[in-house]
């Protein structure tokens, strides 16, 4: 069989081993309890409590009339002890409510089943999903109810599902596939339902056969939906790749998969889409993969939105002293934290806890101009010349090599042979750009 694929891209040791064959747990929730109100793309939340309120599992905590936003919901009982800045995982400090558990887990009583999930209007699935405060679960967070309702002059007609998962470590998507693909089904056929589409594909890996073979059987009882599996390659899993491997079509520069009649969304999103319609629940957790040579205990977590990196870490049993870095997300393309006093949020795929062999800590040496990063940038872009220009704060220059169109995928920096940051500094020339823009 062909598998489906790109060009460019890499793959290094995919490090799936650790958690591929665990079965999702439930982690405790930590006693306090930290929500920042910005967990998504878009306009920041404002706190709708206050220091001492009692609040329920599910209720609104901070909320914004910006179009681009998503409400933060408590995803445990109890009382507000603070309502101040603390460290996001991103490395800033936001603005958060924070919330003594009281491990009563006392829900709002509209979270119950309903039975009319088919009678719903468009509208009004749409108005569960944005009140569900959904957003991309793949570490985009990107708000869902904004994406399932493109413009009037956007003619969606494919559904793409992102079963990927092309990032090292990470294994929680699969798990799903595995454990509640039906839940994922669901997902998809309300979706297709908000979007009118009849056409919908998921893409799953090729080092994944259980998912593929599981997915493939049950999408014989949900018309319009097929599984597509793909060519094991990093980044896979880019909108804008997966999208060319399933359909053929190509997102312009600067365009969105709208453009192109396309709508993508990950596994564990689709979940919450039909968690959201069937129950009126909003994200209270997710599935996080906890990995790393540091962690004794690796596996797949159901972990409370708001609950600790420390706390996570500890029931994983890691080893303090062997961890040299912890990552939010995965290795290629996610956050380094600089503390453990952050806490799990919507976009929290992984915490991964690495040892001094699983990370490379060498210097930079000068470039060699071997064309390695050129060759495999899924974008085609001219990474060493970008490398070069950011280096020396030539914006123009990086703007006239199509700095913007850069996924910071990573994989410029992972196939340097002289150990060149080069996505880093491609990240912060994009930054300075954008700054730039809006003054």
């Amino acid at each position: 069989m062909k598998f489906k694929t790109f060009r460019g891209g890499t793959h290094p040791h995919d490090c799936k081993q650790f958690t591929q064959d665990k079965p999702i747990v439930k982690m405790e929730p930590s006693k306090i309890m930290v929500y920042p109100m910005s967990q998504h793309i878009g306009a920041p939340c404002t706190p709708t409590v206050k220091v001492g309120d009692s609040v329920l599992m599910g209720q609104v905590i901070g909320e914004s009339d910006a179009f681009v936003s998503a409400p933060v919901h408590s995803t445990v009982s109890g009382k507000v002890v603070a309502v101040e800045k603390r460290l996001h995982t991103n490395g800033t400090n936001v603005m958060s409510v924070v919330i003594e558990n009281d491990f009563q887990d006392t829900k709002v009583d509209t979270i119950k089943e309903y039975d009319d999930e088919n009678t719903l209007t468009r509208q009004e699935k749409l108005d569960l999903v944005k009140k569900a405060g959904i957003v991309g679960l793949g570490g985009a967070t990107f708000p869902t109810h904004i994406k399932l309702n493109p413009p009037a002059d956007k003619k969606i007609d494919t559904f793409v599902i992102n079963g990927a998962e092309c990032e090292p470590y990470l294994t929680s998507d699969y798990r799903v596939m595995l454990e509640t693909p039906v839940l994922v089904f669901e997902g998809i056929k309300q979706i297709m339902s908000i979007l009118g589409v009849k056409k919908a594909c998921i893409g799953i890996e090729n080092n994944k056969p259980e998912a593929i073979d599981i997915m493939t059987k049950l999408s014989k009882n949900y018309e319009g939906v097929e599984v597509c599996p793909l060519k094991t390659k990093y980044p896979q899993g880019s909108e804008k790749h997966l999208i060319k491997a399933i359909t053929g079509r190509e997102v312009p520069s600067g365009k969105l998969p709208a453009d192109v009649g396309v709508v993508v969304d990950n596994i564990d999103t689709c979940t919450a889409v039909y968690n959201a319609i069937k129950f009126r629940q909003p994200v209270f957790t997710r599935v996080v993969t906890v990995s790393g040579m540091a962690v004794k205990n690796p596996g797949n977590y159901y972990v409370r939105l708001g609950t600790g990196f420390d706390d996570i870490l500890k029931t994983a049993e890691y080893d303090e002293e062997k961890t040299v870095k912890v990552i939010a997300g995965g290795p290629m393309m996610g956050l380094a934290q600089s503390s453990l006093n952050v806490p799990a949020i919507k976009g929290t795929s992984a915490v991964l806890a690495l040892t001094k062999e699983e990370v490379n800590l060498d210097e930079e040496v000068a470039c060699t101009r071997c064309g390695k990063c050129v060759s495999k940038c899924p974008m085609g872009l001219m990474p060493v010349q970008l490398n070069s220009f950011a280096k020396i704060g030539d914006m123009e220059t990086c703007l006239k090599y199509d700095v913007m169109d850069c996924i910071e995928c990573g994989v410029c920096s992972f196939t340097c042979p002289s150990g060149n940051h080069i996505t880093q500094r491609i990240k912060l020339a994009k930054r300075k750009i954008a700054a730039s823009r809006k003054k």
